[in-house]
């Protein structure tokens, strides 16, 4: 089963192709450098592409899904769960179901409305009952009472993110994360 092509997703990965400095910067595990660059150099053009909301969430999305592969990360994407798309799960559902508090959620809102935002964030509270487990991605900043990363070229926290899910997975117990030491 293939995905489907997405010009956003096509253009992001065309760019980490064609870029040298991406593939030296994932050996030398500098990934808040190759996001900066990644947003840098794609964001206007991709932003263009689509509302903002939904092409800020497809370059989050990608990005997210390439340094967590480069970085040995086990994750999963857009993934089903008891009803819910979930976009990331840290490491997957089968331990989100066995201990939520070894889980990460990334929400990728594809929207930047506060009530749509809390709504999902509800329905996750269902499933990952740690608040502070459950992370959000967002195209403009947003107060919620979860830990949030800004997509952005002017206020891009999401450049730590990597950083951050490393910090949250080599916390817990489990050996299989010791690999990535950030």
């Amino acid at each position: 089963m293939s995905e489907e092509s997405n010009p956003i997703k096509d253009y992001l990965f065309e760019y980490i192709k064609k870029s040298d400095m991406i593939s030296k910067l994932i050996s030398e595990k500098k990934f808040d450098i190759i996001i900066n660059e990644i947003v840098e150099n794609c964001y206007d053009q991709i932003i263009s592409m689509d509302k903002k909301e939904e092409s800020v969430g497809i370059l989050a999305t990608g990005i997210l899904h390439y340094l967590l592969t480069n970085a040995l990360l086990n994750s999963q994407r857009k993934v089903e769960h008891k009803g819910l798309e979930l976009d990331i799960v840290i490491p997957d559902v089968k331990t989100l179901e066995k201990d939520a508090k070894m889980t990460l959620v990334i929400l990728i809102p594809k929207s930047s409305d506060k009530k749509i935002i809390n709504k999902k964030i509800s329905q996750l509270s269902k499933i990952q009952p740690i608040k502070e487990n459950i992370w959000i991605v967002l195209s403009d900043e947003i107060t919620t009472d979860c830990k949030s990363f800004v997509l952005s070229k002017k206020n891009n926290s999401f450049a730590k993110i990597i950083f951050d899910i490393a910090q949250f997975s080599n916390v817990g117990k489990s050996n299989k994360f010791k690999i990535l030491r950030i």
